[in-house]
């Protein structure tokens, strides 16, 4: 095509297409609109025995025109027969500016409040078919089919389908295709890149559900709209008990999962983009958070946070984003400029929610910063309303555990763990949650389950150099020196500047129950080989 735009070459294609779709549409809308029409116009004829042709006919030739004026332009066009061409024009073209006119916009599309994911402020979410980009984060949810045919089950695929839709809706910046548009594609056979064009979404999950004797088997799959590639799938298989808390620890799990494929779906295309805007900077830090709570991963997504800030200032997922990592950066000890992590971390949390006020995550995170800030009350309080926001968001759950910990109630901190892992059981920050509940152990004395809890989350991830320190701590106590040594140079590799006095100097608040088992922490890790510092 030579230096054509790409925008011209595509416009043969488009035309095509749009004239085949519109013109097939407006011959069955004016054949049902005209309908009457016609068949007065048939009553008339039958009465008078004339046709409507030759009204037309007679009413031209009751017209007085000079035999000159019946030839246009020295041609052999009969003015009467311009005459009628012309008046047929006129209503073609009335009828096509009525359609056009007339065009719907799509409405069946659901919002989305603040949450975790992706909102640069206001969007337009509803796009029509013919928009030239799908928005990001654009999903239908199909209605997932029940294998087998049981009516009894019926209900339970329509209500994964039903919360699912609902749940998505809560990352922020998804544009999900309502429940009611979805439910028109039941039980029938469908393109998936046809109806990615004709609903304006970049993605479609498609699922089934299968019961068999006492278990329940769920199958999903996420596919590329676009492109029509597999993106992601997965399969649930649960023992049968009370359907309707199966069927929302299912959408729970599909939801957390599914926002982090999504993520990394927009992080690739976002790679490819030749110049690229503030959200999909923002994607790109958002997967390097999602590959790891790790020093390399939160370098190289500050930086894309920090890119995503220069070009939109006011992009709250960016901001959100920012604020995540300082945090992470400053409560896993990976900088030693650790209050100042924090109070960059806060100053972005706060502004984010003055932006958007009902922002799960931005809750959840300024929630684990007071925590860390000698304000755990204040925090926990944060992450429970996150929670309210999001009831799926897991790191929510483990963070409310953390800051049991800090209060002198570690025995509560298992139970937060064990649900963060109920619902996000595969997440990539597991091990953390891991290492927490290990750490509640390890406070309570409780040393056994402590090593176990540790030795959990170092086999999830080695990287995580204070899960080493604190196991070698438990196994110090339990008389096991040896074991306690080998776990206390494991941590120095990863982190060589950790020391007694620095784990000291981060303690959360000035809880007595809390300071007086953190003392006992420090006395086993000297006893193991950290240094004092």
């Amino acid at each position: 095509m030579g230096n054509v735009p790409p925008r011209l070459e595509r416009l043969p294609r488009q035309t095509w297409r749009r004239t085949r779709e519109y013109g097939t549409k407006w011959l069955v809308r004016t054949v049902l609109a005209n309908t009457s029409t016609w068949l007065l116009t048939g009553l008339v004829v039958a009465a008078t025995g004339a046709a409507p042709m030759e009204w037309i006919a007679r009413a031209l030739r009751s017209v007085n025109i000079s035999e000159d004026a019946l030839h246009l332009w020295g041609t052999h066009v009969d003015l009467r027969v311009a005459i009628v061409f012309t008046g047929m024009a006129i209503i073609v073209s009335s009828v096509l500016w009525q359609h056009k006119g007339m065009r719907p916009t799509p409405a069946n599309c659901t919002a989305m409040p603040a949450g975790h994911g992706a909102i640069p402020g206001p969007t337009t979410n509803c796009s029509g078919p013919n928009d030239e980009r799908a928005p990001r984060l654009s999903i239908v949810v199909l209605p997932f089919t029940n294998i087998g045919g049981n009516p009894d089950q019926e209900y339970f695929a329509d209500g994964v389908t039903e919360s699912l839709t609902t749940d998505l809706s809560r990352i922020a910046g998804a544009f999900v295709v309502a429940r009611n548009t979805a439910f028109t594609y039941k039980e029938k056979s469908f393109d998936v890149k046809a109806i990615g064009r004709e609903l304006g979404v970049r993605y479609v999950l498609e699922g089934s559900v299968q019961r068999s004797d006492n278990r329940m088997r769920v199958n999903v799959q996420l596919i590329d709209a676009e492109s029509g590639a597999h993106l992601w799938a997965d399969r649930f298989d649960k023992p049968v008990a009370d359907l309707f808390d199966m069927q929302d620890e299912i959408v729970a799990l599909l939801a957390g999962t599914l926002s982090t494929h999504l993520v990394a779906a927009e992080a690739r295309r976002a790679e490819r983009a030749p110049d690229p805007d503030s959200m999909d900077l923002y994607f790109r830090g958002m997967a390097c958070i999602n590959h790891g709570e790790t020093p390399e991963y939160a370098a190289q997504a500050k930086e894309f946070f920090a890119r995503a800030l220069t070009l939109d200032p006011g992009n709250v997922e960016a901001l959100v984003g920012s604020a995540f990592v300082d945090s992470v950066v400053a409560t896993h000890m990976f900088s030693i400029d650790r209050m100042e992590r924090l109070a960059a971390a806060e100053a972005a949390a706060t502004k984010a929610l003055s932006l958007a006020p009902s922002h799960a995550w931005a809750h959840m995170v300024l929630g684990n910063i007071q925590i860390f800030t000698k304000r755990p009350l204040q925090g926990i309080a944060q992450c429970e309303h996150a929670l309210a926001l999001d009831r799926n968001l897991a790191m929510a759950h483990a963070y409310i555990g953390s800051g049991k910990i800090s209060i002198g109630r570690g025995e509560e901190t298992e139970a937060h763990v064990a649900e963060a892992l109920r619902l996000s059981p595969r997440d990539t920050t597991a091990y953390v949650w891991m290492a927490a509940a290990g750490a509640a152990k390890l406070y309570l004395g409780a040393d056994e389950a402590a090593v176990t809890w540790l030795r959990r989350a170092i086999e999830n991830n080695r990287n995580q150099a204070i899960a080493h320190f604190w196991l070698a701590a438990a196994l110090t106590s339990l008389g096991r020196v040896d074991e306690a040594r080998t776990a206390a140079q494991a941590g120095l590799a990863l982190d060589p500047a950790f020391t007694v006095a620095r784990f000291q100097s981060s303690a959360a608040t000035d809880n007595a129950v809390y300071l007086r088992q953190r003392a006992r922490v420090c006395e086993t890790m000297r006893k193991a080989g950290v240094p004092e510092g």
